[in-house]
């Protein structure tokens, strides 16, 4: 066995061929058993929750593609992110914010927090009417 593995756990044989793995893996090989990742409903939901926010909404007056309202969403829920320089050193980028990665619970907690903070904005993000 060599490299990474991964598999869902959704049958039987999925926990069989589970067994199977870990009897031939080597000693020193590590295990890690994680919540299931958001679905893609939860996802095209978020992305229709940025966009609507990145159509009606602002920071210090600036508007943000919806992108980058993920990315502060995520740093306002606590995930973390690094900063990288760019090649000429001149700058620096932020890197880590993955929303593949979130756990159908984060997903969910990262929506309600979304809504919420819309409310105290005063932005209701099902309706069609625009922020003036």
């Amino acid at each position: 066995m060599a490299g990474r593995h991964a598999i869902t756990l959704k049958t039987s044989r999925d926990r069989a061929k589970l067994g199977v793995w870990t009897s031939r893996v080597p000693d020193g090989w590590r295990v890690e058993f994680k919540e299931p990742k958001r679905s893609d409903e939860q996802n095209d939901r978020m992305w229709e929750m940025l966009s609507r926010i990145a159509k009606r909404m602002t920071i210090n007056g600036k508007a943000y593609p919806a992108e980058s309202w993920k990315c502060i969403f995520m740093r306002a829920m606590g995930k973390e992110a690094s900063f990288l320089p760019t090649l000429d050193g001149e700058s620096f980028f932020p890197t880590g914010f993955r929303s593949s990665d979130l756990t159908v619970r984060e997903m969910s907690d990262m929506q309600t927090f979304i809504e919420s903070w819309c409310a105290e904005q005063g932005v209701d993000l099902w309706s069609e009417e625009r922020k003036q």
